[in-house]
């Protein structure tokens, strides 16, 4: 008797001892038993962080995939196919972490396939969204680069072409680029290499000016012709196309008889440029001169004037 009343004793004790912790345990933590969805939602909530830091996951994932794979198209010259990677970046991650680097490097991708346009948009674009930027006077050098190259084509790399024969609208605009760029961040890296760029866009669009110029007095415009003459001195001083330009000068007064206009113009090219072709051995002026034409070559022959 006194061992099975032992052995109820202890099983009455245990049980007092289990309910005793159960009891414990609803007064510290009385919401989770008052509330029993709270205790579902939490568990529901934690499932789906979970998801979701997966999905993210996976987006970001996706992301430096399709970046990666723009920069690998670009590294192998297949610069189509990485605008078309750039946009589909841009189009599903608007404001994911290569969103910005995107846009920048896009403008490059379209400069090297040939899409001006497109690469001048997309620099305007930049600049407007971002002009804060750190990186945005690359975004004006690759607007300046764009314009730079426009007019080329397949025949100016053929044949050898007077560049400044062509329409100068494209190299005006590159030229008005990379001033603004030099205006804006004098210290940019790309500074020096636009500097150089706008030496030959000047000297360029004088000669521009001076083709227009001859043209004008072939066609017995001699006023328009000097007027040409007269803005490559005012405004394009240090080219090698001012020593014509003040030619023209002269054979256009002459020609309209302003014999002090046309005198002016003389002494100054006699002056600064006494071995120029125009002026003989007693620093006489030679009519003519300044606008015969070369011998046409075949290549003006064949296009009807239209090139060489």
């Amino acid at each position: 008797m006194d061992a099975w009343e032992n052995r109820e004793a202890m099983f009455k004790y245990s049980s007092f001892q289990a309910l005793t912790q159960v009891e414990t345990f609803v007064n510290c933590y009385p919401i989770l038993f008052k509330r029993p969805l709270a205790l579902i939602f939490a568990a529901l909530m934690l499932i789906i962080t979970g998801c979701a830091s997966n999905t993210d996951n996976s987006e970001e994932a996706s992301e430096l995939a399709l970046y990666e794979s723009a920069q690998s198209g670009m590294a192998a010259g297949n610069y189509k196919d990485a605008v078309s990677r750039l946009q589909a970046l841009e189009a599903r991650f608007p404001f994911g972490r290569y969103a910005e680097q995107a846009q920048l490097e896009i403008i490059y991708a379209y400069y090297k396939s040939s899409q001006a346009e497109a690469a001048r948009a997309a620099a305007d674009r930049f600049i407007r969204l971002h002009a804060n930027h750190p990186n945005v006077d690359y975004a004006y050098y690759l607007r300046g680069l764009a314009s730079f190259e426009e007019d080329e084509n397949f025949l100016t790399k053929i044949f050898p072409l007077d560049p400044s024969k062509r329409d100068p609208g494209a190299a005006r605009e590159s030229f008005e680029d990379f001033s603004l760029l030099i205006r804006r961040f004098p210290s940019s890296e790309y500074a020096p290499d636009a500097q150089r760029r706008m030496r030959y866009l000047k000297n360029l669009l004088a000669e521009s000016e001076l083709h227009a110029a001859r043209y004008y007095i072939y066609r017995g415009a001699y006023m328009a012709a000097a007027n040409r003459g007269r803005f490559v001195l005012e405004n394009y001083q240090g080219t090698i196309a001012v020593p014509d330009a003040l030619a023209i000068m002269v054979e256009s007064y002459r020609l309209l008889e302003q014999k002090t206009l046309a005198n002016n113009a003389l002494e100054v090219l006699k002056v600064n440029y006494p071995d120029h072709p125009t002026l003989n051995a007693n620093g006489e002026f030679n009519p003519n001169r300044s606008v015969q034409k070369a011998e046409k070559s075949w290549i003006n022959i064949f296009t009807l004037g239209l090139f060489g």
